[in-house]
């Protein structure tokens, strides 16, 4: 058995691109548009798995983007997607800019959580050893759910 994919319902492709390609550093890999049954699959990969995710078609996120408008709900029955990242402090401040609650920051220099634009979960994690504790980070309390 080979992991492929994990699948995320979205209600905006721009939206979710900003958060997962801009945010994230998510790269597209493939886009499908299928008029017939109305609907885009945006496939990403993470910066340090897309010339893998290029020619074995995986691990990759599947963005799902259904023409006709549903609604999702809060997707807390989803549980959450995790990546690792170089600097949680840095990934952190540049969702921020764009506009993203940081629901639990990374008081510990370790661990964040955010929600996407469609309320999908995403745990970050800082790579190797934690970071020193740091402003503002570490006097910010959490927010919301995740």
């Amino acid at each position: 058995m080979r992991y492929l994919h994990t699948m995320v319902r979205i209600r905006n492709i721009d939206e979710s691109l900003a958060f997962y390609c801009g945010g994230l550093q998510m790269r597209e890999i493939r886009r499908m548009e299928n008029p017939q049954a109305r609907f885009t699959l945006i496939f990403l990969a993470a910066a340090d798995d897309e010339d893998r995710a290029k020619v074995e078609k995986a691990p990759m996120l599947e963005l799902t983007y259904n023409w006709d408008v549903e609604d999702y709900g809060s997707a807390r029955n989803f549980g959450h997607l995790a990546f690792l990242v170089d600097d949680i402090y840095a990934t952190c401040a540049r969702l921020a800019a764009l506009g993203v609650t940081i629901n639990r920051p990374p008081r510990d220099g370790h661990m964040a959580f955010v929600r996407s634009p469609d309320l999908v979960s995403v745990e970050l994690l800082q790579k190797g050893a934690a970071l020193a504790p740091a402003e503002p980070w570490v006097s910010m309390p959490n927010t919301g759910s995740w």
